[in-house]
């Protein structure tokens, strides 16, 4: 089971994304709301991949993806960035920062993660 953190301040979108992602079957899912502990919830959870809201009310997603760089333990993780300021014509989905636009759907979730870490069979 790939491990999956995600970390957004809107209760609605972590609800729906850990139902669709943990209804997939190959993921475990981690929620924090606030991005001011997403170090420590990543510390504690070892998530394969984080899922980073860009616009928190505490700290922005970018100074949660520097802090989470500057930390030896945490820097391999793979982040991908999600925003309701872009479009969907504006997303970035490879190179050093992937960047996806909300509302996303599981299954470009899925391809996303995979795209990522490679392919997850389920448990």
């Amino acid at each position: 089971m790939k491990r999956i953190l995600v970390v957004d301040d809107d209760p609605a979108i972590r609800r729906m994304t850990k139902l669709g992602l943990e209804s997939a079957g190959a993921y475990t899912v981690f929620m924090e709301n606030l991005g001011v502990r997403a170090v420590e919830t990543a510390r504690s959870c070892r998530p394969d991949l984080i899922l980073l809201d860009i616009m928190m009310p505490d700290m922005d997603g970018s100074d949660v993806a520097t802090a989470l760089q500057e930390d030896p333990e945490l820097r391999h993780i793979k982040l991908v960035f999600l925003t309701a300021l872009l479009s969907k014509s504006q997303e970035t989905k490879s190179g050093e920062h992937i960047v996806i636009a909300k509302p996303v759907t599981t299954q470009e979730l899925v391809a996303i993660i995979e795209q990522e870490l490679g392919p997850a069979g389920p448990g």
